[in-house]
C-alpha cells in the first residue's frame, strides 16, 4: 500500500508499549492515599492515551480547568515517575514487527506527546529502543501532537523526508499530526481507544488490528 517508504514512526503509549498499568497505578495510589477506594485498571485503560488529563479525569472528575489540577499533576508525575517500568510490557509482536522492519533495511522511531523527563529513562530502560533511530518527546519541539512539528523532526533526524515516512498511533490526533506532516498514516486500534473514539472516522490511510498486520501494508516497499 505505502510505496518507496524508508522510515515507519510509532506513538508510544497504546502503540508500542501498554504503560495503562502502572499510568493507573500512579493516579490510583492518589486516591488511596486520600483514603478513597481503589478503582480497577479497566477504568484507567481508556483513558490511558490522554495522560495525566486522562488520569486525573477518570481518578477525581478533575479537568485541566480545576485550580488545583496543575498541583495535582505534579503529584501524578512523581507517583508516574518512580514506577514507569514496573508493569508496562511491549504489545504481542512488537519485537518480531521491529525486527522484520529493520530486516527490511527501514529506519524507525518513536513520536510521542510524553515529555522527555519520562520518555528518555523510559526507553533507556526498554532494550528494544535501543535500535530506533529517533526518539521526539512532547517537548522536543514547541508544539506537541496533533501539531506536525514533532513528526517532522523525527523526519528531518533521520535525514528523510515526511513522504518517505509513515506514521502509526492509537488516538486521533496521531493521525491529524500524521496527515498534517505529510506522511503516510495507519490507525493501531489495538491501543487504548477512548471510549467515545471511532478510528474510522480519523481519515488514516490504513487500519491496523495487531502490530504484525503493518507488515502487510509495507510487503511493497
Amino acid at each position: 500500500m505505502f510505496q518507496h517508504i524508508r522510515a515507519v514512526l510509532f506513538d508510544l503509549d497504546g502503540t508500542l508499549i501498554d504503560s495503562a498499568p502502572d499510568l493507573g497505578a500512579a493516579a490510583d495510589k492518589m486516591r488511596t492515599d486520600r483514603g478513597l477506594p481503589s478503582l480497577p485498571l479497566e477504568r484507567y485503560r481508556p483513558m490511558a492515551g490522554a495522560g495525566a488529563r486522562g488520569m486525573l479525569g477518570e481518578a477525581f472528575g478533575m479537568s485541566p480547568e480545576h485550580p488545583e489540577f496543575l498541583v495535582m499533576r505534579e503529584e501524578f508525575f512523581v507517583n508516574y515517575e518512580s514506577r514507569m517500568t514496573e508493569l508496562t510490557t511491549i504489545f504481542d509482536g512488537v519485537p518480531e514487527m521491529v525486527g522484520r522492519i529493520l530486516g527490511r533495511e527501514l529506519a524507525w522511531g518513536v513520536v510521542t506527546n510524553k515529555s522527555a523527563r519520562f520518555t528518555e529513562p523510559l526507553t533507556r530502560a526498554i532494550p528494544l529502543f535501543q535500535t530506533a533511530g529517533a526518539v521526539v518527546s512532547g517537548d522536543t519541539t514547541p508544539h506537541a501532537k496533533p501539531h506536525p512539528a514533532p513528526l517532522l523532526e523525527a523526519a528531518a533526524r533521520l535525514k528523510l523526508s515526511p513522504e518517505q515516512c509513515i506514521y502509526v498511533g492509537d488516538d486521533e490526533r496521531d493521525i491529524v499530526a500524521g496527515l498534517a506532516a505529510g506522511m503516510g498514516t495507519v490507525a493501531a486500534t489495538y491501543g487504548y481507544l477512548g471510549i467515545k473514539s471511532d478510528p474510522s472516522e480519523w481519515g488514516a490511510h490504513a487500519t491496523i488490528k495487531s502490530p504484525l498486520e503493518l507488515l502487510q501494508l509495507l510487503a511493497s516497499t
